[in-house]
């Protein structure tokens, strides 16, 4: 009897250590799967995109993820997500090459969000920034026109007057997301020119300081110029005489749909609210998209006489020529012309 007794207990002990190895090979089995579904590549071979809601769960980002062909299996990517703790950051992201798990799971996390990246160069206006836009594939720039015009309610505070988004545009690099409206892309433009001109201590009229400083934008893109160019504004003003800008001209011409790429003699002639030779006075707004430097030439312009000057962009030594009297500004004009027909021009 002791003998059997003994065997039995022997017996019961392999027993338990056969299910305890069996549940440790499980375990093995169920690691190894789980790691073979997290740490394996796997994805689509071109181009993926899959948004993700803000409030969306683990759960509904597992199967997006996973309907999209991004990853193998969305409970694994659940469980992954109760490992790591992180946060899943809404949004709209692309995927372009199998990728584990884990690499999809950290650019998520990380908010590496698929967006186009767009340059407003200083001094563009509402017609060169909604082509721009139209390039990089956001839209049709008839629509961002449209936009531009009917969001005008975004700066309102700001400028009463304003019949357009013009100026208030900040020129910078954006990047927008794929899907983002003309409205979103207005509305992210103008949230920057408010935080620069919070910054630069923008105050007083704004409608006049950024109308002169989109002049000054558009007639020199020399720094150290833009305080001069302003200062003959501003005197031009004081004595009522027209500021007599062909970019003002031009953009007037752009608005009429009259604008063939090239100012002529007759355009000079053309009545626009905007022909600063056929009225005094500044332009009735902004003709382009100011910078910082502009901005703060038109705030605080020079301290000087000068009634006249010769731009930058029509002397071929690159640099604006400035007289005090009509005598000076013919004579600045006539060795303009000089030097352009010396360079082979006419």
């Amino acid at each position: 009897m002791a003998g059997r007794k003994r065997k039995s207990k022997k017996g019961k002990s392999s027993g338990a250590a056969g299910f305890l190895l069996g549940l440790l090979f499980v375990a093995l089995l169920a690691a190894g799967a789980v790691a073979w579904l997290v740490l394996t590549p796997f994805g689509p071979q071109s181009e993926t995109f899959v948004e993700l809601a803000p409030g969306s769960s683990s759960t509904r980002i597992g199967q997006q993820l996973e309907a999209s062909g991004v990853v193998r299996n969305q409970f694994a990517f659940v469980l992954l997500r109760l490992v790591k703790r992180g946060t899943l950051r809404a949004g709209e992201y692309r995927f372009d090459h199998p990728a584990p798990m884990t690499e999809v799971y950290s650019r998520i996390a990380h908010g590496d969000l698929f967006t186009k990246a767009v340059t407003i160069p200083e001094g563009a206006s509402i017609f060169e920034i909604a082509s721009r836009l139209q390039q990089a594939g956001l839209g049709e720039a008839q629509d961002f026109l449209q936009a531009a015009v009917s969001q005008v309610g975004l700066v309102a505070d700001l400028d009463p007057h304003a019949k357009s988004l013009e100026g208030y545009l900040f020129p910078d690099t954006y990047r927008f997301a794929r899907k983002a409206t003309p409205a979103q892309i207005a509305a992210m433009m103008v949230r920057r020119f408010r935080t620069q001109a919070e910054q630069l201590g923008l105050e007083g009229n704004m409608h006049a300081v950024v109308t002169m400083g989109s002049l000054v934008e558009r007639e020199t893109a020399l720094d150290d110029e833009r305080p001069l160019v302003a200062s003959v504004f501003t005197n031009r003003l004081a004595k009522n005489m027209p500021l007599m800008t062909d970019p003002a001209v031009i953009y007037g011409l752009e608005l009429s749909g009259r604008w063939s790429g090239t100012i002529r003699k007759s355009d000079l002639n053309y009545n626009t609210p905007y022909n600063t030779y056929l009225h005094t006075g500044l332009p009735p707004g902004p003709i382009a998209n100011p910078g910082l430097k502009s901005l703060r030439a038109a705030m605080d312009p020079a301290k000087t006489d000068y009634l006249y000057f010769v731009a930058a962009s029509a002397n071929p030594r690159g640099q604006s020529l400035f007289s005090r009297t009509l005598g000076e500004h013919d004579r600045n004009v006539a060795g303009y012309r000089s030097a352009v027909k010396k360079a082979g021009g006419r």
